[in-house]
């Protein structure tokens, strides 16, 4: 049943990144500007912020199979949608709803694995799980690089289509319900604002990442969604003393947890900030095609994957430590690396380093993930996974619209100084990758924060806090 649930999350997940090669090919066939064409994954990150919140209270009140059906039907919806889209607009709303299904899977996905697996296997379970929540953004771009290479965009949704159709026909079969679902009110307040919170922080930081006058209303939009999210924040607070929380926030009281939770933000933030500027250093600057630059990655994303079961296992052995310790450090050391590119370095070096990267965050998320989820009591496994999905939209947003904006800024502030086009955007590139290796620098501390497992105390300190309220 995990299998089956790590699959379809793989195959629903892949879709986020599936179409960041494909804007040149959108461009020309449906003539929209790369702005426009930039919104079909925008949108995507959108949608999952905006509804991913809701998805805590949405697991309590159907049954797993029911979620399974709804969700997987949504995404199969979406993508038969895009594949047929006319218009660039038809191909937007496609990915909107495509992104609506996605949204429910990974929280059901790692809500279910709480709830069946022994804590003893945890490890060696969420190593697969690693492999769809992880491993699936970062081949994407591989993966569309193949397929761009013998067809159309619209191939992109066509393969997906019978691939996630026959998924959804073998879960159905095989998923069964693992708790009984609890009716409950739904506060529409909360849910309005955080969608607006969520979902007017990512496009805020979308914003940033354009050069063409976005900046300023990309502030603007920031500050509101930073001032949406307080709000529905202090209604929250409000509601876990009187009614129902549509997020609880007394996941935040599990130290274990919150650690995890910062920890997880970090790693997405620069795994997708190399993943935008990796593939504008080896096309703009290097002049790869989209399928070498897919082949050049796909290296490290397969080790990625293929690692995760093996870091789950130690981390059933070892715990935490001696995995995630090692991982921050060789993230920091992977992304310091970058900083030294160049128009003449060796591809053989750049495979290394995103390898590092990729090895480093599998040595990270697994044993995260599973310390972090494990702190938390059952009730709450549904809440945590939600939030921890919504804090990862927020971070990738947040990392693509950092690194753009610094290497924009950087190279267009070398070029007024009369540095040519080209060595002032390598130049850029240098510099972002600095400011992602830095920020990384608080993966490591975290990391020596962690426990090596769950403590007991932990968790028995987080259960007698929700105590008080929870009635």
């Amino acid at each position: 049943m995990v299998r089956l649930l790590v699959l379809a999350t793989f195959v629903v997940i892949l879709n986020e990144t599936i179409l960041i090669n494909a804007i040149p090919r959108l461009m020309e066939s449906l003539h929209v500007t790369q702005q426009s064409a930039q919104w079909v994954s925008t949108a995507f990150m959108l949608t999952m912020a905006a509804i991913i919140p809701v998805t805590g209270w949405f697991l309590q009140r159907v049954t797993t199979r029911q979620a399974y059906a709804i969700a997987m039907g949504v995404f199969l919806a979406g993508t038969a949608l895009s594949a047929v889209a006319p218009s660039f607009e038809v191909l937007l709303l496609g990915r909107i709803v495509q992104a609506a299904g996605t949204a429910v899977m990974m929280p059901l996905l790692m809500t279910t694995l709480m709830i069946v697996v022994p804590e003893q296997d945890r490890g060696r379970v969420m190593g697969n799980v690693t492999l769809a929540i992880s491993v699936a953004p970062a081949l994407g771009p591989a993966v569309s690089g193949l397929i761009l290479q013998v067809g159309s965009w619209r191939m992109l949704f066509v393969v997906v289509l019978p691939i996630a159709a026959l998924v959804t026909l073998f879960g159905l079969r095989k998923v069964d319900n693992i708790s009984e679902p609890q009716v409950s009110s739904i506060d529409w307040l909360s849910v309005s604002v955080a969608a607006l919170g969520f979902g007017g922080l990512v496009y805020g930081l979308s914003l940033l990442g354009e050069t063409d006058g976005g900046v300023g209303l990309g502030i603007g939009i920031v500050i509101a969604g930073v001032a949406a999210i307080a709000v529905f924040v202090i209604r929250q607070l409000k509601l876990q003393r009187s009614g129902v929380p549509l997020m609880d926030l007394r996941t935040l009281g599990h130290r274990t947890y919150g650690l995890s939770l910062a920890l997880i933000s970090v790693g997405f933030l620069a795994m997708l900030g190399s993943m935008i500027l990796l593939p504008l250093y080896l096309q703009n600057m290097r002049g790869l095609s989209p399928l070498e630059t897919g082949l050049l990655v796909m290296p490290g994303g397969l080790a990625m994957g293929l690692l995760g079961p093996t870091v789950g296992k130690l981390f059933d052995r070892f715990g935490s430590r001696p995995l995630v310790l090692p991982g921050s450090i060789g993230m920091v050391l992977a992304l310091g690396g970058f900083t030294q590119v160049s128009m003449t370095m060796p591809y053989w070096q750049v495979l290394g380093l995103h390898a590092l990267l990729m090895v480093s965050l599998a040595a990270t998320f697994t044993p995260v993930f599973t310390l972090g989820m494990g702190a938390l009591p059952p009730h709450l496994y549904s809440h945590g996974s939600s939030m921890l999905g919504t804090l990862q939209q927020v971070a990738a947003a947040f990392g693509t619209a950092l690194v753009v904006t610094v290497m924009t800024a950087r190279a267009g502030h070398l070029v007024d100084d009369g540095v040519a086009a080209a060595p002032a955007e390598l130049s850029g590139m240098k510099l972002a990758f600095g400011v992602a290796a830095v920020l990384s620098l608080v993966t490591i501390v975290v990391a020596a924060k962690l426990p090596r497992r769950i403590a007991a105390a932990d968790a028995q300190e987080g259960s007698t806090a929700d105590q008080p309220t929870a009635s």
